[in-house]
């Protein structure tokens, strides 16, 4: 069965409507998406022909070039994936989603062999690095080229070179600093803004290199990676891990990824109570942007983190006054501000060269569907205001007699 691009007449428009593709182009790609696609990434036409229908997957136009985003994950093809017909057709497949585990023990031991290597996990955003063809792009985790990410990705890292000796190779990493413009997080090693590799994968099967070879190429390439706490054996792993997770918490860290050393195994993900506090503070700053699903999960987390951690009645006390003062003092403040007249909003602060660079980022963000206006620009620093109207208009009708 050949897959139908041409059952929607705005798929054809666009393939042969778009500025880059002349005659010669056009039958490339026509050949490539009925024969090529479908063992590429090892799904079937019906399914794909499915997703063109409702909309999973999306064509584009990068640059110049054409190009397909799958919005959501098809078969064992991962949402954010992205295909860009150029002189060469580049697949960068999504960053696959890390399940976590919320016992320590016996979870290692049934799910890991051997031993297991504990690398830092970050709080900042997931961002995968590539070359597509002469470019070189940021690609966050759902699939968006992101312009202020690429544009500092390459002034924070040196690429070139790692980029033309190993142009089918991806770097996933964790963009983290206080000048963030997605999560905010301060890290005294880091300042403002940088970059930290976690993984680095192979474009069209998404293959990670193991543990060794990733620490090689880091190493060789001058790149730096998020921290390693050790290598264990799985048996002895959830006492260490323990420590790990009590250091990581009371330095206001976010938590950990446990890994097979050749990356045969999935990884897994463990994070710290301070990290649910957090999470669960900015939830319930703007109580009504975000769904039950978001608090009741770190509430579970919370609830086998204490009970593996044998906590005594005063531990456990703590750690719920933190939990309750995470829920109720942020939401009574966005309460207290909507009542006198203001909005549910967050600035998040950017460094740019120019007002156009604010300009694209804020298109950028507004076709993820974030509102947000630019606050100031002065110096180099531009503010940007993320208004969270949701919050802002039920708050409100609330305060004014409305039922809930």
């Amino acid at each position: 069965m050949k897959i139908d691009w041409r059952r929607n007449n705005s798929l054809t428009n666009f393939f042969f409507n778009c500025s880059s593709c002349d005659l010669e182009l056009r039958v490339v790609i026509e050949d490539f998406l009925d024969k090529k696609l479908q063992n590429i990434l090892n799904v079937k036409a019906e399914k794909l022909n499915e997703a063109i229908e409702k909309g999973i997957i999306k064509f584009f136009e990068f640059h110049g070039h054409p190009a397909l985003q799958f919005k959501k994950g098809i078969g064992k093809i991962e949402d954010g994936t992205l295909i860009y017909f150029r002189d060469k057709i580049e697949v960068i497949r999504g960053f696959p989603k890390i399940r976590r585990t919320l016992m320590l023990f016996p979870t290692l031991k049934n799910h890991f062999k051997g031993k297991i290597v504990v690398e830092e996990k970050m709080n900042g955003y997931n961002v995968r690095i590539a070359s597509i063809g002469d470019e070189i792009v940021a690609l966050t985790r759902r699939g968006y080229m992101c312009p202020y990410t690429t544009k500092k990705a390459v002034e924070i890292l040196d690429l070139s070179q790692f980029f033309n000796d190993n142009p089918d190779l991806v770097i996933c990493g964790e963009m983290v600093g206080t000048n963030n413009p997605y999560v905010s997080h301060y890290y005294e090693e880091i300042g403002n803004l940088g970059f930290r590799v976690f993984d680095i994968r192979k474009k069209t099967s998404n293959d990670p290199l193991s543990i060794n070879k990733k620490q090689e190429i880091l190493n060789k390439y001058n790149l730096p990676g998020v921290r390693v706490f050790g290598t264990f054996n799985v048996n002895e792993a959830p006492e260490k891990i323990k420590e790990v997770i009590k250091e990581i918490s009371e330095a206001k860290r976010e938590g950990i990824v446990i890994k097979d050393p050749d990356m045969e195994i999935l990884p897994l993900k463990y994070t710290s109570s301070c990290a649910h506090d957090y999470e669960i503070s900015y939830a319930f700053t703007y109580p009504f942007d975000f769904g039950k699903d978001f608090f009741f999960s770190r509430v579970i987390r919370e609830g086998f983190q204490a009970f593996e951690m044998k906590e005594n009645d005063e531990e456990l006390r703590e750690r719920a006054l933190r939990l309750g003062e995470s829920i109720l003092l942020p939401m009574v403040s966005t309460i207290k501000n909507v009542a006198s007249g203001k909005q549910a909003t967050e600035d998040m602060t950017i460094d740019v060269a120019s007002p156009e660079e604010v300009e694209e980022f804020l298109r950028h963000l507004h076709n993820l569907g974030v509102y947000a206006v630019i606050e100031k620009f002065e110096d180099n620093k531009a503010i940007i205001r993320r208004i969270h109207q949701s919050t802002t208009d039920k708050i409100t009708n609330l305060l004014n007699g409305g039922l809930y």
